[in-house]
């Protein structure tokens, strides 16, 4: 099978100007020649089309693939995931992960509260903030926990991102604001034990691969699974596969629920009481072999690099 290989590296923003911190989401060339190699080692032919501008090119010059595995997440706009994903509808190509509409959506972290939440998934209690206006309108009990409403890798969550007070919560929210430019959401504080929940296949397809307890240490920064956390995950965090049924349940049932497609992961977190709330959902998980919580899952359960890339393509593949 002819497949395109679509994905945004870190090195050609960095070339740009863009800080780290910025590119934190976009992939490096270790991955994609990991990718690529497993589905060479499949038998299938595999070219590389790049991002949003490169992909907008080939489709102009003629170019099609049978299926594109898309791993690009995007760099601006609110649903920059959805960006190739679209334009791929819009030429009828097949791609690797969920539909345009489901990552849309799941940027959206308040949005994707509110939907799981009519359909009875437990979330923490949250609230959108917009301007400084909306500060006013806080009414939930402190503790609290603020962070950008559309980012992944844990960008702009830090340890200000817990804050117990009004003038905690004024100060860690204006210095989001003039970083991301973007609304926050603003949720309370789960003090709990965190898991990510790593899943393969769609629908009802869809099959647990494990739950995952993510431990910080005496190093780490204590309130979350923060940026700098993951950034120096190997010297700050434990990560350990763990039978958690009740947490498997919650983020098949979010999955299932929010349509997505072929593989990805739940983040949840437990309250003083031990219930665990839906954080957010990740359908495009990051596929670095070394230090993707995906990966880092498959190895801690026995499934190769390789067999996982192969077992993705054969989820996306039923579909043609």
């Amino acid at each position: 099978m002819k497949i395109g290989l679509s994905f945004d590296l870190k090195s050609e923003y960095l070339d740009q100007g863009y800080s780290s911190e910025q590119i934190a989401e976009l992939d490096i060339e270790e991955t994609i020649e990991a990718i690529e190699n497993a589905l060479q080692e499949a038998g299938h032919q595999v070219e590389r089309i790049g991002g949003l501008e490169n992909l907008m090119r080939a489709l102009l010059q003629g170019k099609r693939w049978e299926l594109v595995f898309n791993i690009a997440e995007g760099m601006h706009g609110m649903a920059r995931e959805a960006q190739i994903p679209c334009l791929l509808d819009a030429y009828q190509i097949p791609y690797v992960f969920s539909d345009s509409a489901v990552l849309a959506l799941t940027m959206n972290k308040a949005m994707t509260n509110a939907v799981l939440r009519c359909h009875d998934v437990r979330v923490s209690d949250f609230q959108v903030l917009r301007q400084e206006n909306d500060l006013s309108k806080v009414a939930m009990p402190y503790p609290l926990f603020v962070k950008p409403l559309a980012e992944g890798s844990s960008k702009g969550i830090s340890e200000n991102s817990l804050v117990r007070n009004a003038a905690q919560l004024a100060q860690s929210c204006r210095e989001l604001w003039r970083q991301s430019r973007q609304p926050l959401m603003l949720e309370r504080y789960l003090c709990g034990r965190e898991f990510t929940v790593g899943l393969l296949g769609s629908a009802e397809q869809t099959e647990l691969l494990a739950v995952m307890e993510v431990t910080l240490n005496h190093k780490a920064d204590s309130s979350a699974y923060t940026y700098a956390n993951k950034q120096q995950y190997e010297e700050r965090v434990k990560y350990q596969t763990v039978e958690q049924p009740e947490v498997a349940k919650l983020a098949m049932q979010a999955w299932r629920i929010l349509n997505c497609r072929d593989a990805g992961r739940v983040d949840l977190r437990m309250d003083q009481e031990g219930r665990p709330h839906f954080l957010e959902v990740n359908p495009l998980a990051g596929l670095n072999p070394k230090y993707s919580d995906l990966c880092i899952m498959c190895r801690q359960i026995g499934i190769p690099y390789n067999c996982l890339i192969q077992k993705i393509l054969a989820s996306a593949m039923k579909r043609l």
